[in-house]
C-alpha cells in the first residue's frame, strides 16, 4: 500500500506536465484527461526497474497515447456541427499549464495545428512549449534525430503559412477591454474601429445552443453581428474577463451558469479573429488547469 502510494505521489507530481502536453495536442480538456488517466493505469503495471527516469518514460507514453487519439478526433470533428474550437481551459494559476512557456495554449495556436498531422503536433508542442531537444524528441515519437528536426522545421513552415504569429500579452489584453466596453455599450463604429478588415468570427455551439453554422467574415458583418448577440444578452448576463489558455477571456454567466467563453486573435492592425464557445459540454468541463 505504501509502495502504491509513493508512486501516486510521484505521478502527481508530473501529472500537470503529462496534462499540458496531451492538451496541446488534442485541444480538448476530457480527452486530456482520459490520455493521462490510461498513463496513470499503464505506469502501475510497468516493469519500473528498468525505466531510467519516470518523466523521459511518461512523456513517451502520453505522447504516444496522444498521436493515436488525435487521429481519431480527427474523424470525429468532421462530422462536428458548425465550427469546432478547441475546448478552452482556466489558467488564472497555471498560465503555462504545466510547461517551460505559454506557447502552443492560445486558442487560435491550438486551431492552427489541426492543420499539422499528430506527429508534427507532438514534435511542435514538446520542441516549442517543452524545450526538448530534438534527439530526445526523436526517442519518444520513435524515429531518429534528423527526422524530428525536419518534422520539426515542417510544422513551423505550416504554422507560418498558416499566419500564427506572437503579439505582446499587453495589447492583447487591451484590445479585448476595449471590445468589451465597445460591444457592452453598443458603440458600434468604436467595435468596428478595433477589428480588422479581414476579421473572422467563429461560434462553436456543437449544435447544442444557438450558433452560427458558418464562420462570419468582414469588419461589417462582423461587428453587426456581435451588436446583435448583445442587444439580445441585455440585463441577462454576468461578465466577467478571466485567464483562459493563458490570455484574458470575457466569461459570460446566465442564471449562475456558464453561457459562452469569448476569446480573441490580434495582429498589429487589430481584432482578427474572434472565438465564441457556447458548447454546454466543453463549458460545463470549463475549470483550472489540471
Amino acid at each position: 500500500m505504501g509502495e502504491l502510494r509513493a508512486l501516486g505521489e510521484e505521478f502527481q507530481a508530473l501529472r500537470p506536465r503529462l496534462f499540458g502536453i496531451a492538451y496541446r495536442m488534442l485541444g480538448s480538456v476530457a480527452e486530456a484527461e482520459d490520455v493521462v488517466q490510461d498513463a496513470w493505469v499503464r505506469w502501475q503495471t510497468t516493469d519500473r526497474a528498468s525505466v531510467r527516469t519516470p518523466l523521459a518514460f511518461l512523456t513517451t507514453m502520453t505522447t504516444r497515447l496522444a498521436i493515436n487519439v488525435a487521429e481519431s478526433s480527427r474523424v470525429r470533428r468532421e462530422t462536428y456541427i458548425g465550427p469546432w474550437l478547441p475546448e478552452p481551459v482556466m489558467t488564472d494559476s497555471d498560465p503555462t499549464l504545466g510547461a517551460e512557456n505559454a506557447e502552443a495554449l492560445a486558442v487560435g495556436m491550438l486551431l492552427l495545428m489541426e492543420r499539422l498531422t499528430p506527429t508534427e503536433r507532438a514534435v511542435y508542442v514538446l520542441r516549442e512549449a517543452f524545450d526538448f531537444p530534438f534527439s530526445e524528441i526523436a526517442e519518444v515519437i520513435d524515429t531518429t534525430e534528423a527526422n524530428a528536426r525536419q518534422l520539426g522545421r515542417r510544422a513551423r513552415l505550416h504554422l507560418q503559412t498558416a499566419g500564427a504569429r506572437e503579439v505582446p500579452a499587453e495589447r492583447h489584453d487591451r484590445l479585448l477591454r476595449s471590445f468589451l466596453e465597445a460591444a457592452q455599450t453598443g458603440n458600434l463604429e468604436r467595435l468596428r474601429s478595433l477589428l480588422t478588415d479581414d476579421i473572422v468570427y467563429y461560434g462553436d455551439g456543437g449544435g447544442a445552443v444557438s450558433a452560427a453554422r458558418r464562420p462570419v467574415e468582414g469588419r461589417d458583418r462582423v461587428g453587426r453581428f456581435l451588436l446583435g448577440v448583445v442587444e439580445k444578452a441585455q440585463g441577462a448576463f454576468q461578465v466577467d474577463v478571466m485567464s483562459v489558455n493563458g490570455a484574458d477571456a470575457v466569461v459570460l454567466r446566465k442564471d449562475g451558469q456558464r453561457y459562452l467563453v469569448g476569446m480573441i486573435g490580434v495582429s498589429d492592425a487589430g481584432i482578427d479573429r474572434i472565438y465564441f464557445v457556447m458548447n454546454p459540454e466543453k463549458l460545463s468541463a470549463l475549470r483550472f488547469a489540471a
